[in-house]
């Protein structure tokens, strides 16, 4: 699989065969956070799609996923997200189920369903006084 970022708000993602990659047009350009939720929602929908093309004995060789967004603000994030799935030998009359089908991504469930979130802080344990009486073990005085 390779997924493709095509701008700050955009990525790609297609079978290759392989190992998971990720390209960028530049060495400039960041896989940001935002590439990294989009690329979760392009993953979880490119997957069920495909388990539902295999079960329907229809190829699915040349799907791929672009998922876009844009942002809201005060607080800033992602405010819309859209997925399209690109797949050319996909029989006309099975592409509303194919939509169906992706809206079945667990991801894109969390969307709608969002999950709580909590957030903790792991502090190293308190390292144990040394008291100026208290001397290595064998050494006299």
């Amino acid at each position: 699989m390779k997924i493709t970022l095509l701008s700050e708000d955009s990525i790609r993602l297609e079978s290759t065969g392989g190992l998971l990659t990720i390209e960028a047009e530049s060495a400039e350009q960041v896989y940001s956070p935002f590439h990294m939720l989009a690329s979760g929602l392009a993953v979880c929908t490119y997957s069920i799609l495909v388990s539902w093309a295999t079960n329907a004995r229809m190829p699915a060789d040349d799907l791929a996923i672009e998922v876009s967004w844009s942002f809201a603000e005060n607080p800033h994030r992602v405010g819309d997200m859209r997925v399209t799935f690109d797949w050319p030998s996909l029989p006309a009359d099975r592409t509303e189920a194919a939509k169906r089908v992706a809206a079945l991504c667990p991801i894109h469930a969390t969307f709608h369903h969002p999950a709580s979130i909590s957030i903790e802080a792991k502090m190293a344990p308190a390292a144990a006084p040394i008291l100026a009486s208290s001397r290595p073990s064998g050494v006299r005085r």
